[in-house]
C-alpha cells in the first residue's frame, strides 16, 4: 500500500468542501427556479383559465369567502327558499351551505375548471351531489330571470355593471346579497357583520311590472 500524502489529502478535502459550496449555491438557484415555476403553474392552471375568455375590465380574482361571510349571507337570507344562484361561486362553499339550508336548486356559476372540480368534489363528499350544482358559465351570460335569490362576492370594478344585469333580469321580490363589497348605487335593506366579513341585502321591487333601475331600489339600512 502506498503511503498517503497528508498534504495532498488536506487539499483534497478542501477542494471537495469548496465543490460542495458551489453545488449548494447551484442547488439554491434550482430551488428558487422551481418555486417560481410552481407559482406560475398555480396561476396558469388554477386562475388563468377563468380569465382568458373574459375582458380584462370584467375579470374577478378568486378570493374564498370566510366562514363568517358565509354565515352572514345565510343570516340575511334567513326564512327564504327557492332557487339560488351564486355568481362566481369559487370552491362552492356558499352554494353548499345554501343547499343545506333548503334552497333548491342551488346553483354556482364559475369559469375556472379547477375550482369547479373542487366544488363538485366537495358536494359529493357532503352528500349533496345532485342537489347542489355547478356550471362552467360566464356570469355575464347567465339568465337570472328564474332565480329568487342571488349571491355575489365580486370585485368593485364589476359591480356597477352587475347592478344593471340584476335590475334587468331578476323577478320582482328577488333578493340579492353582496359580500365583501356593497352594490355601488343600490340602497341595502339590511346588512350583517362588520369589516371584511360584512354582507348587504337588497330587495328587488318593481313599481312598473317590468324591471327595476339601479339606484331606485328602496330599502332601509337595518343592521342584523
Amino acid at each position: 500500500m502506498e503511503p498517503v500524502d497528508a498534504h495532498e489529502e488536506v487539499h483534497g478535502v478542501g477542494r471537495r468542501a469548496r465543490g460542495g459550496e458551489r453545488l449548494g449555491g447551484w442547488g439554491l438557484m434550482q430551488a428558487a427556479g422551481c418555486c417560481a415555476l410552481s407559482g406560475y403553474a398555480v396561476w396558469a392552471l388554477l386562475l388563468m383559465p377563468g380569465f382568458r375568455r373574459v375582458p380584462l375590465r370584467l375579470q374577478v380574482p378568486y378570493l374564498p369567502a370566510s366562514p363568517q361571510q358565509v354565515n352572514n349571507v345565510m343570516r340575511l337570507l334567513g326564512g327564504r327558499s327557492g332557487p339560488l344562484a351564486d355568481l362566481g361561486s369559487g370552491d362552492g362553499r356558499i352554494v353548499l351551505e345554501a343547499c343545506r339550508r333548503g334552497f333548491s336548486p342551488a346553483m354556482g356559476y364559475e369559469l375556472n375548471p379547477w375550482l369547479l372540480a373542487v366544488s363538485r368534489l366537495r358536494a359529493w363528499r357532503a352528500g349533496l351531489r345532485g342537489r347542489a350544482s355547478f356550471q362552467r358559465r360566464d356570469l355575464w351570460k347567465v339568465d337570472l330571470s328564474n332565480y329568487d335569490n342571488v349571491t355575489v362576492f365580486l370585485a368593485p370594478s364589476v359591480l356597477h355593471q352587475l347592478e344593471h344585469k340584476l335590475a334587468t333580469e331578476l323577478p320582482d321580490g328577488a333578493r340579492v346579497v353582496a359580500g365583501r363589497f356593497p352594490l355601488p348605487t343600490w340602497a341595502p335593506a339590511a346588512q350583517a357583520g362588520d369589516g371584511e366579513h360584512r354582507a348587504w341585502l337588497y330587495h328587488v321591487q318593481r313599481s312598473d311590472g317590468t324591471h327595476a333601475e339601479p339606484g331606485q331600489l328602496p330599502g332601509s339600512h337595518d343592521k342584523m
